[in-house]
C-alpha cells in the first residue's frame, strides 16, 4: 500500500512539476499582466464567488463516491448512472442560487454575464472531478493523474495562441480566459465520460429517484464540509471587493499574491488525493494508520516549511519577475500569506484522515469555527490594512484549523507523541530561517538563494535522519 502510494504520489508531482510552472508563469501571469490588475481583481472575486457555491454541483458526492468505490468496486456502474443525473439537476439548482445571491449583493450586468460563464466552467469543472474520483477510487491513478493536468496542458495552448498567436490586433479581454478555460473543461470532461463510459459499459443515464434521495443523505455532511472549506478558503478577496472602494484593484492586487500559493497548494492536494481511498481501505482492513501518516507528514511538512520560509525571504525579487504592477503590494501580501502553505498542506493530510474515517461532524464544527475567525478578522482588518488584513485573516484561520486537526486525530487515533521527531522538525526548521538570514550578506541573487536553500534543506533531512537513505534504497528495490 505505501509503495502504492508514494508511486501515485510521483506520478502525481512530475505531471504538475511539467505543467503547472508554465501556466503560472508563462500564462496566468501574462493574462493578469495584459487585463490590469483592476479587470483580473473583478474576475478573481467573481470567480472566488462562483467556487464557494460550487457546492450545490456536488453536495459531496465526489468526496462520498471516492471513499465508497475504493470500498465497493462493484458499484460503480450503478453509481454512474444515477450520479450523472443527479449533477444536470444539481446545475439547475447552482444557477439559481449564485444569480440570486449576486443579485442579492448588487453585481452589475457586466458582473452577470461573467458570471454566467464562470457557473458554466465551475459546472465542468465539478463534472470533471467527480469522474476522476471513479478513477482514484479504483486505486486507477495513471489515468486520474492525466486527467488531472489535461485541462491544463489545453487551456495553455489556446491561450497561447490568444496571447501570442497574433490573431487579433484587438487588446487582450478577460473574457477570452474565461472562454479558453471553458472550451478546456468541455473538452477534457469528454475524454473522462468515454474512459469511464467505456469502463463501466453503461449505455443510458437514468434517474433513480429513491437511488438519488440516498446519495444526497448520504453525501450532505461531506457538502456542508466542502462548503465551510470553501469558504474560509476563498472569502477573502470577495470581501476586499464588496467592502473597499478600490476592491477589484485590492482583489487584483491579493490574486497576484495568492496564485503562486495556489500553485503550490495543489502539490499538497495531490497528495491528499491517493491519500483518501489508501486511508479508507487501511481503516476498512483495521489497519493502523500511524507511520503511512507521520512518513507523510515529515515529508509534506519538511518540503513545505522550507518553501514558504525562502519564498517570504523572496518575495520582492519574484514579484519583479512575475508583475509589472503593483509589485510592492502584491509582495507584502506575498510574504504573509505564503506561510499558510504549511498549516493548508497539513490539513490536506489530517483533514483526508479524519474523512476517511467518518469524522464529519468534528470537522464541521472545526471549520464553521474557522469561517467565523476569517469573516471577523477581515471585518475587522480589511477597512485599516485593505489586502494586507486579508492576508493576515487567511494565515490565522488556516494556522488554527491545522492544529485543531492534528489534536484531533492524536485523539481519535491514539497516536503517541514523537517528542523526538518534534525537536528534529525544529531544528531543520531554524537552520532554513538560519540560512535565509545568511544568505543575503554573501551578495547572492535571488535564484542561486533558492538554490543554496534547497541543497541545505536536503542536507538536513539527512543530517538529521528525517528522511534515511536506507528507507530509500528499500523502495527502490521494491519497485
Amino acid at each position: 500500500m505505501r509503495k502504492k502510494l508514494f508511486s501515485s504520489i510521483l506520478l502525481f508531482l512530475l505531471l504538475n512539476i511539467l505543467i503547472k510552472p508554465f501556466w503560472i508563469l508563462g500564462i496566468d501571469v501574462n493574462v493578469q499582466n495584459a487585463v490590469g490588475a483592476e479587470e483580473f481583481g473583478l474576475y478573481f472575486a467573481i470567480f472566488n464567488f462562483t467556487f464557494i457555491f460550487n457546492i450545490l454541483l456536488d453536495l459531496g458526492i465526489t468526496n462520498f463516491n471516492n471513499k465508497n468505490i475504493a470500498q465497493h468496486n462493484q458499484l460503480i456502474g450503478k453509481h454512474l448512472s444515477g450520479i450523472l443525473s443527479i449533477k444536470l439537476i444539481l446545475f439547475a439548482v447552482f444557477l439559481i442560487v449564485t444569480f440570486l445571491v449576486g443579485w442579492i449583493i448588487g453585481y452589475n450586468s457586466r458582473s452577470f454575464l461573467l458570471l454566467a460563464w464562470m457557473c458554466l466552467n465551475q459546472f465542468l469543472n465539478s463534472l470533471i472531478l467527480y469522474l476522476r474520483s471513479n478513477f482514484s477510487g479504483l486505486l486507477l491513478f495513471k489515468t486520474d493523474s492525466l486527467l488531472s493536468v489535461l485541462d491544463r496542458v489545453l487551456m495553455i495552448v489556446f491561450c497561447s495562441i490568444l496571447l501570442w498567436g497574433n490573431i487579433t490586433d484587438k487588446t487582450f479581454k478577460i473574457e477570452w480566459f474565461i472562454g479558453a478555460q471553458t472550451l478546456s473543461y468541455l473538452i477534457t470532461a469528454l475524454v473522462a465520460l468515454v474512459a469511464l463510459i467505456r469502463k463501466t459499459r453503461i449505455k443510458r443515464l437514468t434517474l433513480n429517484i429513491p437511488f438519488s434521495i440516498a446519495i444526497i443523505k448520504k453525501s450532505l455532511p461531506f457538502a456542508l464540509l466542502v462548503l465551510l472549506m470553501s469558504s474560509y478558503n476563498r472569502i477573502d478577496p470577495i470581501m476586499l471587493e464588496r467592502l473597499l472602494p478600490s476592491g477589484n484593484t485590492s482583489a487584483g492586487i491579493y490574486a497576484s499574491a495568492y496564485r503562486l500559493l495556489d500553485a503550490l497548494v495543489m502539490l499538497s492536494y495531490l497528495v491528499s488525493v491517493p491519500l483518501l481511498p489508501i486511508y479508507a481501505k487501511m481503516l476498512k482492513d483495521k489497519e493502523s494508520v500511524a507511520s503511512i501518516t507521520k512518513l507523510v507528514f515529515v515529508c509534506v511538512f519538511t518540503l513545505v516549511s522550507g518553501i514558504a520560509i525562502t519564498l517570504s525571504c523572496c518575495r520582492h525579487d519574484i514579484m519583479t519577475l512575475l508583475y509589472t504592477h503593483h509589485i510592492e503590494a502584491s509582495s507584502n501580501v506575498f510574504g504573509i500569506l505564503i506561510f499558510g502553505f504549511i498549516p493548508i498542506s497539513i490539513t490536506y493530510i489530517f483533514g483526508t484522515l479524519l474523512t476517511a474515517n467518518g469524522n464529519l461532524k468534528q470537522l464541521n464544527i472545526l471549520s464553521s469555527i474557522t469561517l467565523a475567525i476569517n469573516i471577523i478578522i477581515n471585518i475587522v482588518l480589511i477597512p485599516r490594512l485593505h489586502e494586507i488584513g486579508s492576508a493576515y485573516a487567511s494565515l490565522a484561520a488556516q494556522s488554527f484549523v491545522a492544529i485543531a486537526q492534528v489534536v484531533l486525530s492524536f485523539k481519535i487515533f491514539k497516536f503517541k507523541p514523537d517528542y523526538w521527531l518534534l525537536l528534529k522538525l525544529s531544528i531543520y526548521v531554524l537552520i532554513i530561517i538560519g540560512c535565509n538570514i545568511a544568505l543575503p550578506h554573501f551578495g547572492i541573487n535571488w535564484i542561486m538563494h533558492i538554490i543554496t536553500v534547497g541543497i541545505v534543506m536536503v542536507a538536513a533531512l539527512f543530517a538529521l535522519r528525517l528522511i534515511r537513505v536506507k528507507d530509500i534504497l528499500t523502495f527502490v528495490k521494491k519497485r
